[in-house]
């Protein structure tokens, strides 16, 4: 007879952080004259240091999400105790570089500013997660924050759903930081069914503050405060074959 399963033991305080964050350089162009990726990694970086300082238990893995690959650029977990977050900028370089370069092997980017592969980093993220639950019975709160900008792409749909619903069945609630003009309606559907948190910030100048105020706090903190609600959810599928979705933002809402 095999030995039981030993159960899943979630600390309260104490948070495993899978931050995804779209690198599509198509994406960061369209928007450059407004908000730059140089001025974007640091509100990311002065984000990912406060968590760290929260609680020195705490661990952030940084997953960046390319248009044709997406890798591990940061883990709190290895190196020196004293490791800070500003380290993941050489390897998101080294990143870039390699991911830009498949581009010029298999360039698409003539379509526009091109979807960024997060389905590949949400999988990454909930391996990872996976990993930790068999390390040990006692693990930290996980949950993922996808820092996404990118227009959703159709053909991924299948894909982020099975990721969606793993994380549900995990119970890994995804928050999504959504920034540009339109809407995701991958991650509005990704954070409502994993009880996460769905957030546009329409100044992104303040982009440090809403993630500290929203995305800091462990979960067990979160439940005393007031989080921004959904404004309507776009449930309707999306396939490679044809986008059933509408650019209006107003369509999910005529619904209720």
């Amino acid at each position: 007879m095999s030995p039981p399963v030993p159960s899943k033991i979630l600390t309260d305080d104490v948070s495993l952080l899978m931050v995804l964050i779209d690198s599509n350089p198509h994406f960061w162009s369209s928007i450059k004259p407004h908000f730059s990726f140089s001025k974007f990694l640091s509100h990311v970086l002065a984000f990912l240091n406060s968590i760290l300082l929260l609680n020195q238990l705490n661990q952030v893995v940084v997953i960046a999400t390319g248009i044709n690959s997406c890798g591990y650029v940061f883990d709190s977990s290895s190196g020196s105790v004293s490791q800070r977050a500003e380290s993941l900028l050489p390897k998101l370089e080294e990143f870039a570089e390699n991911d830009e370069s498949l581009s010029e092997r298999d360039d698409d980017s003539g379509n526009g500013v091109g979807s960024s592969l997060l389905s590949g980093s949400l999988s990454m993220a909930l391996c990872y997660i996976q990993r930790v639950f068999r390390s040990g019975p006692l693990h930290p709160q996980p949950r993922i924050i996808c820092l996404h900008g990118s227009p959703d792409g159709p053909g991924q749909y299948v894909a982020i759903m099975n990721s969606i619903f793993s994380a549900q069945r995990s119970m890994v609630p995804i928050d999504s930081c959504v920034i540009g003009i339109q809407h995701s309606a991958f991650l509005q559907q990704a954070s409502y069914i994993t009880g996460g948190v769905y957030l546009k910030p329409q100044q992104l100048d303040g982009l440090f503050q809403y993630l500290a105020t929203v995305f800091a706090t462990d979960l067990h903190s979160r439940n005393f405060l007031q989080l921004p609600k959904p404004v309507g959810v776009d449930f309707r599928a999306s396939s490679i074959f044809g986008q059933a979705q509408t650019r209006d933002p107003s369509a999910s809402q005529q619904r209720k």
